[in-house]
């Protein structure tokens, strides 16, 4: 599980240091600002859609942002999330720690059915999921994500 407390601290720190408001950011994401809010005080965790939109903004990594670097930016960053590639990565770190979906899913504490969906591109990953495979086998969520090679 992520150290959410350093998450919100960056998130809120991009966001004064933009001098921008809740309101102000909620409306980058086309959001109500009580929804943002919620992600800021650790109340909710925010979608991988939203962090993307968010990392764009204001121009930092994904990986920056969840505390696995200290790198603001790639130098070969793409904005989009590339789910094709997503699909594949995620399958090929699976299969390169010889895991079968049972055991993977065991890993994270989530049913087997779930695992396959997200190999698939039936459900989104949570930002939580991602983490947690990031940290376990040291990969780079942006990586992961297609957003760097």
């Amino acid at each position: 599980m992520p150290r959410k407390w350093l998450f919100m601290d960056k998130l809120k720190s991009l966001r004064e240091d933009a001098q921008l408001r809740q309101i102000d950011v909620a409306n980058v994401l086309g959001i109500d600002r009580t929804t943002y809010t919620s992600y800021e005080i650790d109340r909710d965790t925010m979608p991988i859609n939203h962090l993307n939109t968010l990392c764009n903004y204001f121009d930092v990594s994904i990986d920056y942002i969840l505390g696995l670097t200290k790198i603001r930016k790639y130098s070969n960053y793409r904005q989009e999330i590339n789910k094709d590639l997503m699909l594949e990565r995620i399958k090929k770190i699976r299969k390169d720690n010889n895991l079968t979906q049972i055991k993977i899913a065991k890993l994270f504490n989530i049913s087997r059915s779930t695992w396959t969906g997200y190999e698939y591109g039936y459900y989104q990953m949570p930002t939580l999921i991602l983490y947690d495979i990031a940290s376990k086998f040291h990969i780079s969520i942006d990586y992961i994500l297609g957003k760097i090679d």
